[in-house]
């Protein structure tokens, strides 16, 4: 019996009625095919719906599933178990296998007796690692299972002996000749299932899907008596909108003895299979649908359109040929009284008549089911007005991110329209929906389920490999041959929660192992002996696992103690985190001695044992959900050694063709799918997912991502012999697209990225789409302008800006939600930020603020390097970060040269190192003849640390290393035999602001004392030396951010201890800060303090290099404007993000004024005219050596 109907909810709610009327046996299962596992819930959800709703009350004993598993089940069940397999062997798993195992043999022939097999045996030539072959052996198994499914005429000739090709009309054609291998190793596979191809070609197609199918028909044919055992009374086929002709006649031979219901969705009412090309070869005497009034008995091709839809005509050629197949079983006569009272009583249900009143998106819908021209849709159909009308919309964006985005909006401002409308009510579907899982998580999931624009939604269809943690790990493992085992690797193995639970760790543990294996030195490489092995073996030991590892069990043994064996030890080890330390170790031995048992090849049992090793070794799962992948991993290797051993194959393979055998099998599809859970649901384009919804999105809809591009093998011969029933991707894509617009009940939403997100270049949508839109434009006019053919589609369509937060969303005239058209945001975040001043204005100030507790001189010292950092810092507690530095990935490269900050770094410890060991000693020559071996002493210990680069690499960087650090020790010596003796005491200061009552604490380090005659007359002044943590100088400038923070320690030790020098150091030379009086040095930082307080109120249009460069030239001229805009081989300040924040280019920062009216010229002058007045102008522009 077949069912025809327009709406797939009026086939499901007779089919509802025909189970309530025949109900079957209480143990019985209802056996259900279908091709998806949305057409499968969206039944079952019906059947349970209330009886007073159209449902059954209950939805049990229903047994869904897929055509191809129902078929083989009803062939073993008429046939008997015993003759046919559980599985063919020649299906396309085990005759995979089957030809890894012939292909090396008989290609070898190619070069002796057998010609035929050249072309193979040229392409698996230069194999060493059997990837070719197993590609080839894949292509080649899925080519002859379509060959059995859709060409079983040509097999049987194959297998007889005859190299020939038949075709649809009954004709035959020689097999080209380049092509005569198929046949060939066709009759091979037969010959190796034991069974003679040429002799007994009956028997020799025995064991394919071909020869079982015609046992099978032959068998019910011949059969008389009761239903052989094991069938089922009822079979039901519901959504599917393809099945092969091979299907379709076991289905034909099965009604002969079970009830068989095929609910078919055919979009129009009227017969219509002959409407597009290749129709000559699917007419005949039965037609299911009368032809529409008025069309001819053979059409012209030049006339079609006078007669069909144009959409219909495009997209419809799988549905013209399912149909078609299904005539030639169909005999409606036969069972059309039996639906007498059930229903409407109609075999065929197709709606009414659409009333012109109603939106376009059902006009369209009413065209294809009356099969109308483009004649009769412009006499037909009014105006469309779209403020009324707002079933179909296009929407263009930059990128997919924007698109998800756009679309929340979108969706968001339906709900509001529409309060029935709910998020199970909505549908989204997409091309890859793997590709825009990532932004949909990030527009979706990022709002919390309290906030009133969550809407809750559901990702269906992911691929399970690069997805799920445990996979990722797993994948991570079976790639450790032609791994670095680079120090995020394995961080990021631990960051997957089974493998933490195997080795005992917490995730609490994480930023403590990651610590210290930054601070070990881990870069890459297990030891020497794994990076010989990828033939970087020069590398060595150093900053490979067992190095860090080692750093780390010698600290935790022996503290910071001396190098041993060239190793330093790490003594941040300690306590009760070192706990830590005994697993990370576990897991590298674990992977040591994983990488050594897959890199030896072996047999499909060995590697079996091994991989269930290695789930063993490292997962420990503790979720249910960790659980069922463990045991799909497990069941996966049973499968494949079933395979093998169907197909005879135990040769050695390498890792390469198991784990892509093995992790291959993941996310294959099946009906076990999550869909239909109450949300939105996301979902990939498929076939036969015509389930209704009120509203369907198309996103993705990019010219050359829809239709899929597929490509065939050369040697695919069905490519030029096309039969009905054929598939193809881009015929199927073509359908499902006819099927998502007719399947929209309310709403039809379209998106693509319809502009380049670099260069705004306009991008096309799928041909799909162009087709759809120009028949909008050829069939409908725009009401108020029918005159202009592109209008409506210009009144349907919406370009979005770049930028979520773009201006245009917030103009006067924009639309505010819940209105369809036109652009708009419930990104309040956005609305906020718009709704503040404009960067070049300054932030209204804070309420003024002042320390509970003493401060120190830091906050001050950070203050004058950046007031506007300081502000967001030490008043907002906002740090920005630091840019773009490599982030973990940089910790995985091993060093070749030091950069800029690495440098500064070892310098720096280097500095703080030596500065003690300098003062320890009896004298300035003593320390100065002793320097270069200490020095050494110290660049040796960074090597042993790991932190220099590599072999030659870290000499050359070492050397640098001691010299510049030893110039800056000579002008730090030159300074001590200045004033060459210590104070005994610190100086300690405590310091209160008269006007706020700020008060300023801290300890200074003791003064040097003057030597010789002016210590004793008392004309020279004590003095502070400070090594700088850079250079002072910079060509001919002073390098005022290193000099600057110096200068609240040198106010407030002139305001403590009396006048005092300092004396900055660093490798470009000296710099000296004159004694001050107590009064000025008062005076100074009472400025300071209230500059301070103003700073925590506001950003300060200031920066220290800007502001220096308007003191050097007397105005915020082009110098200042240069030093924060930066040049071409220069960066400016701006590019800070603090900076970045709060005033965007100079312009902002010179126009803005604080509330005081100040600018960046006053409060420059305020906060660095003191310094700048202090050091004489002939010290700012050289290096200057102590006086």
């Amino acid at each position: 019996m077949v069912l025809h109907g327009n709406r797939p909810e009026e086939l499901r709610q007779l089919l509802v009625a025909w189970l309530a009327r025949h109900p079957l046996a209480p143990l019985e299962d209802e056996v259900v095919l279908v091709q998806s596992n949305g057409i499968a819930q969206w039944l079952k959800l019906a059947l349970a719906a209330d009886p007073a709703r159209g449902g059954l009350g209950i939805t049990a004993a229903f047994d869904v599933q897929l055509p191809a598993q129902f078929l083989w089940r009803a062939y073993r069940a008429v046939l008997g178990a015993d003759t046919v397999p559980e599985r063919s062997p020649l299906d396309e798993a085990p005759l995979a296998w089957r030809l890894m195992r012939l292909l090396p043999a008989l290609t070898a022939r190619a070069a002796q007796a057998d010609p035929r097999f050249a072309p193979l045996a040229r392409f698996l030539a230069h194999d060493p690692d059997l990837r070719k072959c197993h590609q080839l052996a894949l292509r080649l198994a899925d080519l002859f299972d379509q060959y059995q499914v859709y060409r079983a005429d040509w097999l049987q000739d194959w297998a007889a002996g005859r190299d020939q090709l038949q075709t649809l009309r009954g004709g035959t054609r020689p097999l080209p000749e380049d092509q005569h291998w198929q046949a060939r190793l066709w009759r091979a596979l037969l010959d190796d299932l034991g069974t003679g191809a040429v002799a007994d070609a009956a028997q020799g197609l025995a064991g394919s899907r071909a020869g079982v199918h015609q046992r099978f028909i032959d068998a019910l044919a011949a059969h008389d008596g009761p239903p052989p055992a094991g069938l089922p009374r009822r079979v039901i086929v519901f959504g599917i909108s393809a099945l092969p002709a091979q299907t379709l006649q076991a289905l034909a031979a099965l009604a002969r003895h079970a009830q068989v219901m095929l609910f078919v969705h055919n979009p129009c009412r009227h017969h219509w299979t002959d409407i597009v090309a290749d129709q000559d070869l699917l007419r005949g005497a039965y037609r299911r649908q009368a032809r529409r009034p008025g069309m001819p008995a053979v059409l012209d091709e030049a006339a079609l359109h006078q007669h069909a839809h144009p959409l219909l005509a495009a997209w419809g050629k799988q549905g013209r040929d399912y149909l078609h197949l299904i005539d030639g079983f169909d005999e409606p006569d036969r069972y059309r009284g039996a639906w007498a009272g059930i229903g409407s009583g109609r075999i065929d249900l197709f709606s009414d008549d659409t009333p012109p009143d109603h939106s376009l998106l059902r006009q369209l819908q009413d065209d294809i089911l009356e099969l109308r021209p483009l004649a009769e849709t412009r006499a037909r159909w009014p105006a469309v007005d779209p403020a009324r009308d707002v079933s179909l919309r296009f929407h263009t964006a930059h990128s997919p991110q924007r698109e998800v985005e756009v679309l929340h909006d979108q969706l968001l401002a339906r709900f509001d329209a529409d309060p029935t409308l709910q998020p199970r009510d909505v549908i989204v579907m997409l091309p890859d929906v793997d590709s825009y899982a990532p932004h949909i998580e990030a527009v979706f999931g990022r709002l919390t389920r309290s906030d009133p624009r969550h809407i809750p939604f559901t990702v269906a269809d992911q691929g399970q490999r690069g997805r799920e943690p445990l996979l990722v790990a797993l994948e991570a493992l079976l790639a450790l041959p032609d791994s670095r085992f680079a120090a995020s690797d394995v961080l990021d193995l631990l960051e997957v929660q089974a493998v933490r639970e195997r080795f005992g760790l917490a995730e609490d543990d994480l930023p403590v192992l990651k610590r210290w294996i930054e601070g070990a030195g881990v870069r890459w490489g297990l030891d020497a002996d794994q990076r010989t092995q990828q033939g970087l073996g020069a590398a060595g030991e150093a900053n490979s696992w067992r190095f860090g590892l080692q750093r780390m069990l010698l600290g935790y043994a022996a503290g910071d103690g001396e190098a041993f064996d060239g190793i330093a030890p790490f003594d941040e080890v300690g306590g009760l985190d070192a706990a830590a330390l005994g697993p990370l170790a576990a897991l590298l031995r674990a992977m040591e001695v994983t990488l050594d048992t897959l890199s030896q090849d072996d047999t499909p049992t060995v590697w079996a044992e091994r991989l269930r090793a290695l789930l063993q070794r490292f997962f420990a799962p503790a979720t249910p959900r960790e659980q069922v992948r463990v045991q799909e991993l497990l069941q996966g290797l049973d499968r494949w050694l079933d395979d093998c051993a169907a197909a005879g194959f135990d040769q050695d393979l390498p890792l390469s063709v198991v784990r892509e055998t093995w992790l291959g099998q993941l996310g294959s599809g099946g009906l076990a799918q999550r869909f239909l859970s109450g949300g939105v649901s996301f979902c990939t384009l498929m076939p036969m997912r015509a389930i209704p919804f009120r509203v369907v999105c198309l996103l993705g809809m990019n010219d050359g991502d829809f239709p899929r591009p597929v490509m065939r093998a050369d040697f695919d011969l069905m490519r030029d012999d096309w039969r009905p029933g054929d598939r193809s991707r881009r015929d199927d894509d073509r359908y499902l697209l006819l099927e998502a617009l007719l399947s929209a009940r309310e709403q039809l939403y379209i998106s693509w990225v319809g502009r380049d997100v670099r260069d705004h270049s306009a991008r096309a949508p799928s041909v799909l789409v162009g087709q759809l839109r120009d028949h909008l434009a050829a069939g409908w006019r725009l009401a108020g302008r029918e005159d202009e053919r592109e209008a409506l589609l210009a009144a349907l369509s919406t370009e979005h800006p770049l930028q979520p937060f773009s201006p245009r969303y917030f103009a006067p005239d924009a639309p505010r939600a819940p209105a369809v058209d036109g652009l708009y945001t419930y990104g309040r975040e956005w609305q906020a930020a718009h709704g503040a001043a404009t960067p070049a204005q300054a932030d209204a100030p804070l309420p003024a603020w002042q320390p509970e507790e003493p401060i120190g001189l830091r906050p001050l010292e950070d203050f004058l390097a950046q007031p506007i950092e300081a502000f967001f810092a030490q008043r907002l507690h906002v740090r920005f970060g630091p840019g773009a530095d490599g982030g973990e990935d940089a910790l995985d490269d091993e060093l070749f040269a030091l950069g800029g900050l690495e440098n500064w770094a070892l310098e720096q410890q280097l500095r703080q190192a030596l500065q003690p060991w300098c003062d320890d000693q009896p004298g300035p020559a003593a320390a100065r003849a002793a320097l270069p071996a200490t020095l050494a002493q110290q660049t040796d210990r960074l090597a042993a640390e790991g932190r220099l680069p590599l072999q030659a690499f870290g000499t050359l960087a070492g050397q640098g290393l001691r010299q510049r650090v030893a110039r800056t020790f000579d002008h730090y010596l030159k300074a001590c035999e200045a004033w060459p003796e210590v104070e005994a005491a610190p100086v300690l200061l405590h310091w209160r602001h008269a006007a706020s009552g700020v008060t300023v604490d801290d300890a200074l380090p003791p003064r040097r004392l003057p030597a010789g005659a002016e210590a004793d007359t008392g004309t020279a002044e004590p003095a502070r030396l400070v090594l700088t943590q850079g250079r002072l100088h910079k060509g001919k400038e002073l390098a005022w951010h290193h000099v600057v923070r110096h200068w609240p320690a040198h106010l407030a030790l002139n305001w403590a201890a009396g006048p005092t020098r300092t004396v900055l150091v660093s490798e470009s030379g000296t710099l000296l800060l004159p004694a001050l009086t107590r009064a000025d040095a008062d005076e100074a930082l009472g400025q300071l303090v209230a500059a301070w307080l103003a700073g925590l109120r506001q950003p300060l249009p200031l920066a220290c290099r800007t502001g220096f460069a308007a003191l050097a030239e007397g105005q915020a001229g082009p110098a200042a404007r240069l030093a924060y805009d930066g040049g071409v081989q220069r960066q400016g300040e701006c590019e800070r993000p603090a900076l970045a924040r709060a005033y965007p280019d100079f312009a902002a920062l010179d126009s803005a004024r604080t509330d005081d009216g100040r600018g960046l010229l006053d409060w420059a002058q305020a906060l660095y005219g003191p310094l700048w007045r202090q050091v004489p102008a002939a010290r700012r522009g050289a290096a200057n050596e102590t006086d």
